[in-house]
């Protein structure tokens, strides 16, 4: 027990000299602060510094609004305080000490105080330090990358005394990063090559920059102590090469893999971006593949289908503003029934008179999506309408530095993929399922067998067009939400149908995707409009050699 007092009575006084630490900086704050009205700008710097190096919680409230233009002081009593301009034009203020809300004063009662943009420039270095140590590791991360992006020595500092101490792995090896890249822009030659051969597998853009700059660096000044060297300088200068020939090669071997890396996640991203244009392109043509498949019709208003779908989406959200998380899955039902309504209504009211007659179907639809687009332009204005994207449909996820998948776009993916599986099982294992494939296959056979074929035609017709309504949903979180929305994807739809094989939806996958996939992976080297020419006529071939598609119609009527 007595072996025990003395280490219990370390632990009291270290505890209580880090609590008078705390105390004596939490009492300096007061006295910094009161400096602010008084200080001029070329002793600024130094004050700011000490207000900071306080590391007291108050100190963001303090330097933020400094650096936003938002620190005033009350020309009273001098007390510093923040300030927020309401709709009165009258100036609400808090107390950057206590928080304490003060009563809203006119711009008459206060005084900015003075700064410059270089100090706010050491204003955001402080404050990006500050976030070093804060508890949650995201906002530790974030203040690395911009210290990687951006560095200063107070934070490279900083990061040496942290590096040891810092358990989120994530952080520890971006806290490693950027050493190295300091220590590669300023260490000796021996330091430098150490750094190069650890940041060659790095893919931040910094990281390669720093690494082109010092190959850049070497190259210049051995070309310069090359053509000033005299034959005394010649053993000096030989002995210079021999020591950066080896940091060179390690230079251009890092760079190189560092290339050869971004291209392989440039392709990588150049598919995913595919992959979300094929999904869309699903959505959209899926619908028409079983109308077209089944009835034959050309509709040239399965666009606006889409488009009712997307504006069923923004009059959800405007209905339920306070439920925009759930505005999506409240709005993929509703644009299903709306456009599937408005499908019916077209096919019992126009279709079904015109059967056998493709190019009257094709006048008729045309002029219906007319009708429709001046409708909706009639009721909702012919200006575009934002549509809000909830908050677990924000962001990315994030694989590498230069690889980043926007999680709309994943979703979307996931999205077209169950509605296309879903309405397999569908058309498989369901009593309509069984009547669509028979009328598709042979409806004057199906017909004998009693299948009502024009009432399959009709739910068929609404079946594909409440999926393109529900396309519409999706591409509402991709552009803005307008009149032409249909119009951009009715060409791209027909073309997936042909080329997949008119009525079977295994085809229309696959020509989805292959043409969403190509045409991204073109865009970068031709850009987007050679790329979907090539598109085009690469199309125009493949039919010229396979008329039925990719996975041709099965059955006596495709005969």
């Amino acid at each position: 027990m007595l072996r025990l007092f003395p280490l219990l009575l370390f632990f009291v006084m270290s505890f209580n000299a880090s609590a008078a630490v705390s105390e004596t900086q939490q009492s300096a704050l007061p006295a910094l602060v009161e400096q602010l009205p008084n200080t001029k700008l070329n002793k600024m710097a130094s004050l700011i510094e000490q207000i900071a190096a306080t590391s007291t919680p108050q100190v963001s409230d303090i330097l933020q609004p400094l650096m936003d233009g938002d620190l005033y002081y009350l020309k009273a009593d001098k007390r510093v305080v923040s300030v927020f301009k309401n709709q009165q034009k009258q100036y609400e203020l808090m107390d950057v000490l206590t928080a304490e809300v003060l009563p809203a004063v006119g711009k008459s009662a206060i005084k900015k105080v003075r700064t410059n943009n270089r100090l706010r420039s050491q204003i955001r270095d402080l404050l990006a330090n500050l976030d070093l140590t804060s508890t949650d590791a995201d906002t530790r991360i974030t203040a690395l990358k911009q210290l990687l992006d951006n560095p200063n020595q107070t934070g490279l500092t900083a990061v040496n005394k942290l590096i040891k101490s810092e358990k989120d792995d994530d952080a520890r090896e971006l806290m490693s990063v950027i050493l190295l890249v300091d220590q590669l822009e300023t260490g000796s030659t021996s330091e430098k090559l150490s750094a190069a051969k650890q940041l060659s597998d790095r893919l931040e853009p910094t990281v390669k920059n720093a690494l082109v700059k010092e190959l850049d660096r070497i190259s210049v000044d051995s070309a310069s102590t090359s053509s000033t060297s005299t034959d005394t300088e010649s053993s000096s200068v030989e002995v210079q090469s021999a020591e950066t020939k080896e940091l060179k090669t390690v230079l251009t071997n890092a760079i190189s893999s560092i290339e050869q890396q971004a291209s392989v996640f440039s392709l990588a991203e150049n598919l995913f971006f595919g992959l979300s244009l094929g999904s869309v392109l699903l959505l959209a043509a899926i619908g028409l593949a079983i109308t077209f498949g089944v009835m034959g019709v050309i509709n040239m208003a399965h666009g606006e289908m889409m488009m009712l779908g997307a504006y069923t989406t923004y009059v959800i959200q405007q209905t339920f503003p306070h439920l925009i998380e759930y505005s999506l899955l409240m709005a993929v039902p509703a644009a299903f029934l709306v456009s599937g309504f408005v499908g019916v209504l077209i096919e019992r009211g126009v279709i079904r008179f015109l059967k056998g007659r493709p190019l009257e179907t094709l006048l008729a639809t045309f002029g219906i999506s007319l009708i429709l687009q001046q409708l909706v332009r009639s009721v909702f204005s012919p200006l575009n309408r934002q549509v809000e994207a909830p908050q677990w449909m924000s962001g990315s996820l994030e694989i590498n530095p230069i690889l980043s998948l926007t999680y709309n776009r994943l979703y979307i993916i996931l999205f077209s993929l169950m509605v296309f599986f879903s309405l397999l099982m569908i058309l498989k294992n369901s009593s309509l399922g069984l009547h669509v494939r028979a009328v598709s296959q042979n409806r004057d056979m199906a017909r004998a067998l009693s299948v009502k074929s024009s009432w399959v035609d009709a739910i068929t017709f609404g079946l594909g067009s409440g999926i393109a309504g529900v396309a519409g949903v999706a591409l509402s979180q991709l552009t803005n939400v307008g009149p032409n929305l249909g119009q951009a994807y009715i060409i791209d739809s027909f073309l997936v149908v042909v080329f997949g094989g008119v009525g079977n939806l295994w085809g229309t996958l696959v020509a989805a995707m292959t043409m969403g996939t190509f045409n991204k992976i073109l865009e970068p080297s031709m850009g987007p409009v050679l790329a979907n020419i090539i598109v085009l006529v690469s199309l125009v071939l493949f039919i010229q050699k396979r008329p039925k598609g990719l996975f041709p119609q099965k059955g006596r009527s495709a005969e």
